[in-house]
């Protein structure tokens, strides 16, 4: 047998033996059965992902997909950074 030691959050770990002790077992226990079940299975059984950047959320490539559109269809206009700064006045 070996023994691991892993550090967690004092709140997180009394959450943790809370729910665990309503369901019968202790911390344990409890990362056997999750270090068999993903042995069994050769995966991390939850998936773990990275939060999307936001320049590809769905929406905003939603947005470029139309604006590419656009250009395409020759629905642009093209000015000048002069011509854009006489537009605000500055």
């Amino acid at each position: 047998m070996t023994t691991i030691s892993i550090r967690l959050d004092d709140e997180e770990k009394k959450q943790l033996d809370e729910m665990l002790n309503a369901m019968g077992m202790n911390i344990s226990t409890f990362y056997s059965i999750y270090t068999k079940k993903a042995l069994r299975e050769r995966r991390i059984p939850f998936s773990i992902e990275a939060p999307l950047e936001p320049f590809f959320s769905e929406s905003n490539m939603t947005q470029l997909q139309k604006a590419d559109q656009q250009v395409k269809d020759g629905k642009v206009v093209v000015k000048s950074m002069a011509q854009l700064e006489a537009l605000t006045g500055e």
